[in-house]
């Protein structure tokens, strides 16, 4: 294994200190591992938080800022923060107008973000939670009852942020939560493995010739492995079963082609007109998108697609101002 590290047992709080040293739009409780904004939302304002294991950089810390998150929590690398954790987060951003839960749906967040709903509630914040469940590759997974959440839930901080930003209340925020993720779905493959600092070895083996059709994001096995094909085909199996999930025929889109985080930007750019080429042809119209590394996966060369349906409502709160480390601009 080489990697940049100190240790395997201090790589989430040696970088969250990174983090805290290189974005002075926030700040790090370094005890319970939160990314907060350096300067809190105004007052009434929804609060909106999200997190999950670390390992998916920029998500979620990177998406702490103006226009999306107020708070991260970081578990381990692809591990859940911990119901106290979450908890921390959810009273750190109350000012009085609700919080929602931006939760992935992997057992150990949901079962973790729904123990520190409850514990808030206690202390006298309303919570309401979303579940982002968009991954066509699987109906049940190694680490899911359902649906894995993958790509969709960077698209949704964005937008849902927007909307807190404005000013709309918890249940208007939830409910346009809702309408985003039931038009979003991914689907992802991999190249390569990733290697946890913790294990030192990579977490799947994968032949040089072969390749994973339909990947998590923890190294969790593909719908099939087979023989590694060219970008075009490539394009095809990620697209396919998207189209096939959802009728997106007519529909406008934003589209995210995301790398897995050992991918380089020249082959994102490659498969991303491989893509577009395809949805074309198939009557999708894309109005918006991102092409680089925002749901990662440590070191996996491969890459994820994910479309979310965009009406004008979704389009408008996509062009809103964002000032966060991961994504920027408008301002």
């Amino acid at each position: 294994m080489k990697k940049l590290i100190n240790s395997p047992d201090s790589v989430i709080a040696d970088a969250l200190k990174g983090v805290e040293a290189s974005d002075k739009g926030v700040r790090v409780d370094h005890e319970n591992r939160v990314i907060f904004r350096a300067t809190p939302k105004e007052a009434g304002k929804v609060a909106l938080i999200s997190g999950g294991g670390s390992g998916h950089e920029p998500m979620h810390g990177g998406f702490v800022g103006q226009g999306m998150l107020d708070a991260a929590a970081c578990g381990e690398v692809f591990t859940s923060p911990t119901p106290d954790q979450v908890l921390a987060a959810t009273v750190g951003v109350d000012n009085g107008a609700g919080v929602l839960h931006i939760v992935k749906n992997y057992t150990g967040d949901v079962m973790n973000f729904e123990m520190a709903a409850e514990l808030a509630a206690g202390e006298g914040v309303t919570v309401e939670a979303v579940v982002v469940a968009d991954d066509v590759a699987v109906e049940d997974s190694t680490w899911t009852a359902g649906r894995r959440g993958v790509g969709t839930t960077v698209l949704l901080e964005k937008i849902v942020g927007a909307a807190a930003e404005e000013g709309r209340d918890l249940a208007a925020v939830k409910a346009l939560a809702e309408k985003v993720l039931e038009g979003g779905r991914s689907m992802g493959m991999a190249l390569t493995s990733c290697t946890v600092p913790a294990a030192g070895k990579p977490t799947f083996d994968l032949p040089e010739d072969q390749m994973e059709i339909g990947i998590g994001i923890h190294g969790e096995p593909g719908r099939h492995r087979e023989p590694i094909a060219d970008a075009k085909t490539i394009a095809k199996q990620l697209v396919e079963p998207i189209l096939a999930d959802l009728d997106y025929s007519g529909s406008s889109v934003i589209v995210m082609l995301n790398g897995m985080g050992g991918t380089p930007l020249i082959e994102l750019y490659l498969m991303y007109g491989e893509v577009v080429e395809l949805l074309e042809a198939a009557g999708v119209t894309i109005e918006r998108n991102l092409v680089g590394n925002y749901i990662t996966s440590l070191d996996m060369a491969g890459c994820s697609l994910t479309l979310v349906k965009a009406d004008d409502e979704i389009l408008g709160l996509w062009d809103a101002p964002v000032n966060t480390a991961g994504l920027r601009w408008g301002l």
